[in-house]
């Protein structure tokens, strides 16, 4: 038994390797409610594997209104604001950090253009999306933003 006592000066080991770099490995993904609800979750997650990409926090969650709202707040004064929070709030996603090097960049070219007539062939928004607004998956477009969409979504105890 022992109790806590015995984790005493092993909480450390569950730590990331204090070698590993942060910036620029990382980035933040969201399955869309589109895509969910058509059953594509299995698909999506087998292209971000295949191109290489490390998963390291996943959730299947459903965003309120208000959280969609505080999510997107960037976009508050464009008219589209209302309609993208309702959309956001519409079904189930499944939110995710994924790691892999130069990991914002190589994950937007992974996705493809915003509107899928203009993805390039085999990216994720050419095959899933249905519209520049159902677009099947977010990606961060910085490294900054991705540290801030990941924190908004999982606790420092959740990414490993």
């Amino acid at each position: 038994m022992g109790g806590i006592g015995q984790l005493k000066g092993k909480i450390d080991t569950f730590a990331p390797p204090k070698n590993r770099k942060m910036k620029g490995n990382r980035t933040f993904t969201m399955i869309k409610p589109d895509a969910v609800a058509d059953n594509n979750i299995g698909n999506i997650l087998a292209m971000i594997n295949n191109a290489g990409f490390r998963i390291v926090a996943m959730k299947y969650t459903r965003l309120s209104q208000d959280l969609a709202g505080k999510f997107y707040a960037v976009h508050k004064e464009r008219p589209f604001f209302g309609e993208l929070r309702d959309y956001m709030s519409s079904g189930p996603i499944v939110a995710a950090v994924l790691e892999k090097d130069n990991a914002v960049e190589e994950f937007r070219t992974l996705i493809g253009a915003t509107n899928p007539a203009d993805a390039a062939e085999g990216t994720i928004r050419k095959l899933y999306a249905k519209s520049i607004g159902e677009n099947a998956v977010h990606g961060s477009d910085s490294d900054e933003n991705a540290a801030i969409e990941a924190n908004f979504f999982f606790s420092e105890f959740e990414r490993f």
